[in-house]
């Protein structure tokens, strides 16, 4: 445990120190993924299938805000759309104007899940994104993750019916009318879109909860929420649905949320503090969970040739310093008697007696 809290901390503060630089390249990285499963999904219209669109069009959306990014993946499949017909393009547009309208101008801040739905069932861990949605988001993060369900099969159904749609032996009211079936009657859709929101609701419900372990528990209350519903949708519209592979995606999705909780939430719930406290008009009860983290020390290395070095050093300083100020002494010294000689010799007296000398 002591290892992942310091790997924790460790990406932690090299996010937040290189975040300018990371967040465009994440945002790339998500954008290249959406818009390459876009094309391979579809893939109708030849010309945004060249990779150097895709990077182009990733690129611009990695320094733009996130709606930009849902625009141009939803012009892309327009686009798809009407190399099938215009009628189909048409009624891509009509279904995406619904979504914006009545649906997804109320989740604004949460809409990215769009862009996550599809990617979720493209990597077998759909059941990753109500669990994601509902511990990260709040409970108006079910519209985009019904709409991005919505969007997964119809793309989907118009890939496996496209040589039907291509053909020429329906009218325009014969296509749209198939069009509309293949949406309405698209019972593994609605399964699905029932069990994203179900599994969202339940999840962030529970989250928002104050006893112990909540986030914890809400992860796996959302795996075992979404294979309930999964199992009685596919008993009432009698679809069939492989068990073990239902299992086993949705146990990895629960191990892949619980290791989300450790890096974003990670409560340590043993130190938890309750407190209790008034005003004049209220009583308050608060209850602190503190994060699990692990302080690191820091470690300095100590030579010891280099302290001895440098006492050695210092030492020889001192010892010169002591040598010149020795010599100056003695210097001042020898100045002041040569001095003191010449002061005390008679110069008037000497040149008395050398003239009587003379």
């Amino acid at each position: 445990m002591t290892l992942i809290l310091e790997f924790k901390n460790a990406v932690k503060r090299f996010y937040g120190t290189f975040e300018v630089v990371l967040l465009p390249i994440f945002k790339f990285i998500l954008a290249f993924m959406y818009f390459r499963w876009i094309n391979a999904s579809m893939g109708f219209m030849s010309q945004l299938n060249s990779i150097f669109v895709v990077l182009i069009l990733a690129l611009i959306s990695s320094v733009l805000p996130s709606v930009v990014m849902i625009t141009i993946g939803y012009l892309m499949m327009i686009m798809h759309a009407y190399a099938l017909g215009i009628d189909v393009a048409g009624f891509f547009v009509v279904m995406m104007l619904i979504f914006w309208i009545f649906f997804l101008r109320f989740s604004k801040r949460q809409n990215i899940v769009l862009v996550f739905t599809p990617l979720s069932f493209y990597f077998n861990v759909p059941v990753l994104l109500p669990i994601g949605s509902g511990l990260f988001g709040n409970a108006i993060a079910a519209i985009p993750a019904a709409c991005g369900v919505v969007n997964y099969y119809f793309v989907r159904f118009l890939k496996a019916q496209a040589a039907t749609l291509i053909s020429e032996d329906m009218d325009i009211v014969q296509r749209i009318k198939y069009l509309c079936d293949g949406l309405l009657q698209n019972w593994p859709m609605w399964i699905s879109l029932i069990a994203f929101v179900v599994a969202t609701l339940l999840v962030h419900m529970i989250r928002s909860c104050s006893f112990d372990y909540s986030w914890k528990i809400a992860i796996l209350a959302g795996g075992i929420g979404y294979v309930l519903v999964i199992l009685a949708g596919s008993v009432v519209f009698e679809v069939n649905v492989n068990m073990t592979t239902l299992v086993v995606y949705t146990l990895a999705s629960v191990i892949l949320g619980e290791l989300l909780e450790l890096f974003v939430f990670g409560g340590a719930y043993s130190r938890t503090e309750r407190l209790q406290y008034e005003d004049d008009d209220y009583y308050y009860y608060v209850k602190a969970i503190p994060k699990a983290t692990i302080s690191l020390s820091e470690r300095s290395i100590k030579r010891i040739n280099d302290d001895v070095d440098e006492v050695e050093g210092k030492n020889k300083k001192e010892a010169e310093s002591d040598m010149v100020t020795v010599a100056q002494m003695e210097g001042d010294a020898s100045g002041m008697i040569s001095s003191v000689e010449v002061d005390d010799v008679d110069f008037e007296k000497k040149l008395e007696e050398s003239l009587k000398d003379l």
